[in-house]
């Protein structure tokens, strides 16, 4: 890879309005409940249980937006069931809140909701939007502020560790209540818990609420969302395709592309994976690639995906914290961890000579507990099986076929493996060369490298569009071309479904080009923003704009340059080809290429 239970009592008792001390907890109340009353009647006793209803009336001169009315039982005794209010409690402490359609109250009107009760307790310390249900007011005391929103760390098959920043109050936050999935789980004093009993492989929404020492509640914090490890992955329904774009851990440098563009750009929500490059291969084991950008960068509010800068004793920061908070907000999204690519790509021989000690030493590595929650399966982009790249591969046509027998052995059948593989579909080719039809059982599915035919490296030409879907008259060398490529993986038994086409965000140019067509001569390679011979999509697209097409992809030819790329048009097409064929999706490399609102991602995205 370059790089209702709805019962109503009958029967009425005497009304009872109960004075309070204290406040109710809003988040902005409409009003002082100066303005207004509460008054409690018991409708029903049946010796174990009861029938309450509450009912608010407005004593003021406008109206009432919204209402929250709260009291406390004594122990062992409950609200069972509660109709025109939603009804939460935190031990003793009961709150009802309006529902939408009963929360205005006009001047002199009443509004009532009830509710059946267990055990044989009568409310107390009634409050009313923050001040007495007798309609006097308390002062001196408002509600907590709401906490920062939490963010999940340590996640396993069972459990998550949740943090999040202290609330407000004027006279100080007693505690916290933890809510799961809109439900009370815990209330701490602390600014952190960890959530245990899950169930693997699910999603869950976690907020948080301050309480004061009033025992007043604020507003709820925004929400996280966590999926747990494990389980079994859901395999993709019928019609499904996958949809990836590799992610380069380099990218947060020169490039300054950071895990947050894939959010602003609008890419996340439109891919289902996302392929981490690059591990290192070195001395037959998985390394890290770059420690500092994987797990150590320091990334500011501004470049965070939640929003909330790292501080300094954070357990995991970079890029791996940032897929984190990816993942949470995106929780479908899969994240696989590349390892080889280009240059590193030659330790694969010394991997290969040991497949099963290369498979433990990955496993180690991607289920490191500090970041296991954050990849969800392994990808090998080995350049190339028992053939040339940066440099040349002799470890036999067997190799391939057996890392990816070790690596499934290894990562077992609830994580992904996949491969990045040739596309040289020539005669007597890279394809040939390794048994890769073999391999496949052991694969997810192949990422076929459909891209970069052809480039710079011939300086002197001829020109020629690095990613033809098809061949045309004058390609430079037969078979190679996308076509030929998924024709000769499903000629030897790759099913279709498991073999991915790949674009490339990005053209491939030469300078001193006189001649419009593919097939001119040039002097070298065209300059590109951070390499001879290459230049991003986002900037070709307005530098130089296309000026034809051919075998399925575009060229342009500007000035003395001569460059081809991908548009939204030609990968509709490529799609569509892909579709036709049975493919199991397509991925891309990579995400910085495209343009700051993913115009590329989204025709992949759209045409699949």
């Amino acid at each position: 890879m370059r790089f209702g239970l709805r019962r109503r009592a009958a029967a009425g008792f005497a009304t009872l309005l109960l004075p309070l001390a204290g406040l109710v907890g809003l988040a902005s109340p409409a009003q002082a409940a100066a303005t207004a009353t509460a008054s409690f009647t018991k409708t029903s006793d049946w010796g174990t249980g009861f029938g309450g209803q509450w009912t608010i009336k407005n004593t003021g001169t406008s109206s009432i937006s919204s209402w929250t009315v709260e009291w406390d039982f004594p122990s062992g005794t409950s609200v069972t069931s509660a109709w025109d209010a939603d009804v939460t409690s935190s031990g003793t402490h009961w709150t009802a809140k309006n529902k939408s359609y009963n929360g205005t109250v006009a001047p002199g009107a009443t509004v009532s909701f009830g509710f059946n009760g267990a055990g044989p307790g009568s409310p107390s310390n009634c409050k009313l939007n923050g001040d007495s249900c007798d309609g006097t007011t308390v002062p001196g005391d408002n509600p907590p502020s709401a906490p920062g929103t939490p963010t999940a760390s340590g996640i396993t098959d069972t459990s998550v560790k949740l943090g999040w920043s202290a609330a407000t109050d004027d006279k100080g936050v007693k505690n916290y209540d933890v809510l799961r999935d809109g439900k009370v789980v815990s209330t701490v004093t602390a600014t952190s818990y960890t959530d245990t009993g899950l169930t693997a492989g699910t999603d869950y929404s976690y907020t948080v609420q301050a309480r004061d020492t009033a025992d007043q509640t604020g507003p709820v914090s925004g929400a996280v969302k966590v999926h747990t490890t494990g389980g079994t992955p859901t395999p993709p329904t019928t019609g499904d395709k996958v949809k990836l774009g590799y992610f380069t851990e380099w990218g947060i440098y020169g490039r300054n592309y950071n895990v947050k563009n894939l959010v602003t750009s609008g890419s996340a929500a439109k891919i289902t994976h996302i392929n981490y490059a690059f591990g290192n291969v070195t001395n037959g084991q998985c390394a890290i690639g770059d420690s500092y950008a994987d797990y150590d960068k320091a990334f500011t509010a501004d470049q965070s995906v939640s929003g909330v800068a790292d501080t300094w004793d954070q357990p995991l920061r970079g890029n791996f914290n940032q897929l984190r908070e990816l993942k949470a907000k995106y929780p479908n999204l899969k994240v696989l961890w590349s390892f080889g690519g280009w240059t590193w790509s030659g330790g694969f021989a010394q991997a290969a000579a040991n497949p099963t000690a290369f498979a433990d030493s990955c496993y180690s590595l991607v289920e490191d507990p500090r970041w296991a929650d954050v990849f969800d399966g392994i990808d090998i982009d080995w350049e190339y099986p028992n053939a040339c790249g940066l440099s040349c591969d002799t470890s036999g046509a067997a190799a391939f076929k057996n890392v990816l027998a070790a690596l499934r052995a290894k990562f077992g059948a609830s994580k992904l493996v996949t491969a990045a593989v040739t596309a040289d579909g020539s005669s007597g080719g890279k394809i040939e060369a390794a048994d890769y039809a073999g391999a496949a059982q052991y694969a997810d599915w192949y990422n076929v490298m459909s891209y970069d035919f052809f480039g710079a490296w011939d300086a002197q030409g001829p020109t020629a569009p690095h990613s033809p879907l098809t061949s045309y008259s004058g390609i430079p060398k037969a078979g190679f071309d996308t076509a030929d490529a998924i024709a000769k993986y499903k000629s030897i038994g790759v099913p279709a479904s498991k073999l991915l086409i790949g674009i490339g965000l990005y053209g491939r140019g030469w300078t001193g080009v006189t001649q419009d067509a593919p097939g001119g001569t040039a002097t070298g390679p065209a300059a590109g923003t951070y390499e001879q011979g290459i230049e991003d999509y986002k900037v070709l697209k307005t530098s130089c704009p296309v000026t034809g097409t051919v075998a399925g992809t575009a060229y342009a030819h500007c000035g003395s340059n001569w460059w081809s790329y991908d548009t939204p048009s030609t990968i509709a097409g490529k799609m569509s080809w892909a579709k036709s064929q049975g493919l199991g999706g397509a991925f891309f490399w990579e995400f910085s290429g495209d343009t700051g609102d993913g115009e590329l991602v989204n025709a992949i995205s759209s045409n699949l």
